[in-house]
């Protein structure tokens, strides 16, 4: 689900925290070392993103936000900012050259450059918080 987050609206508020869940706390978020990534350059996304993405030849960046049962990814264009809503159940993540986010039927690929790298550790407690998540609903028989 892709929301415009401008301006502050309570609803949308509400919808974000179904979706992906609560804000960590302050206190959460410091025994994390952090809950938000850096700024990455966006290199390529899907067809039926692209209408969220700067038209010139500019730059498009984007970070991401860790939530209890999902992330959000935070898209910049011009004066506008996006967040794309993604549970952890519907995240895909592969390792090309960067990385590329998919769910939902669209994708999100951030270039390999120096604020990729920099951004590893945070890829890494994305990982292992998603298998926290399926963890908690892993139905195997025993």
């Amino acid at each position: 689900m892709i929301l415009e987050s401008t301006y502050y609206n309570k609803d949308e508020k509400q919808i974000l925290e179904d979706l992906v869940g609560r804000p960590f706390t302050l206190l959460e978020s410091i025994k994390m070392k952090g809950i938000g990534s850096k700024r990455m350059i966006i290199d390529n996304v899907s067809p039926n993103l692209e209408s969220y993405m700067n038209t010139i030849s500019d730059a498009n960046y984007a970070n991401i936000e860790l939530r209890k049962n999902g992330i959000l990814i935070l898209i910049n264009k011009g004066l506008k900012n996006f967040i794309w809503a993604i549970p952890y159940y519907h995240l895909v993540i592969y390792k090309t050259n960067g990385a590329s986010i998919h769910a939902q039927g669209r994708f999100i690929h951030f270039r390999n450059n120096k604020t990729f790298k920099e951004n590893k550790r945070f890829f890494d407690k994305m990982l292992n918080e998603k298998i926290k998540y399926d963890e908690k609903y892993n139905f195997q028989n025993i």
